[in-house]
């Protein structure tokens, strides 16, 4: 288990840097790499579904990008306490017959001393939209990290 700075307990500017760090990760959409950052029992609430570990994180992240194609996320930080950090965040995907939507969402974090989220519950909604109406293409770019995301 390799640790995962920054390290709780979290100040403002390593909080923010964890929530750019796990939005990068995800933004990679790479199953593998993105189970690193969870430590080996990690229990997980995504919308009604309950995943625990490792293994279990990677199946549940490559049906979920094999559904929803081109994903793009954004996060940002809400709120952190201790080894604790809320985020909301955006992202957009498409499905395979090529209908867009943004699904927007809270998540509450909590991690180990090393580093590593071991519990993540999110509640996400989704919004249809039209392909006009994207406003996430890809990755963030640098200069855009701590943009405030807007609320619809």
């Amino acid at each position: 288990m390799s640790p995962r700075p920054p390290f709780p307990p979290f100040d403002e500017e390593s909080a923010k840097k964890k929530v750019q760090a796990a939005e990068d990760a995800w933004n990679t959409r790479d199953p593998e790499k993105v189970s690193l950052a969870y430590t080996p029992d990690s229990v997980w609430r995504n919308r009604d579904q309950y995943v625990t570990g490792r293994a279990r994180i990677v199946e549940f992240l490559t049906a979920k990008w094999e559904r929803e194609l081109d994903y793009a996320l954004r996060k940002e930080l809400w709120g952190f306490r201790l080894n604790r950090i809320a985020v909301r965040f955006q992202y957009e995907a498409r499905t395979a017959d090529g209908v867009w939507f943004r699904s927007y969402g809270n998540e509450l974090w909590e991690f180990s001393a090393e580093g590593l989220m071991r519990r993540r519950e999110a509640s996400i909604n989704d919004v249809r939209i039209e392909e006009s109406d994207r406003r996430i293409h890809g990755p963030r770019p640098e200069s855009e990290h701590g943009v405030e995301l807007p609320v619809f």
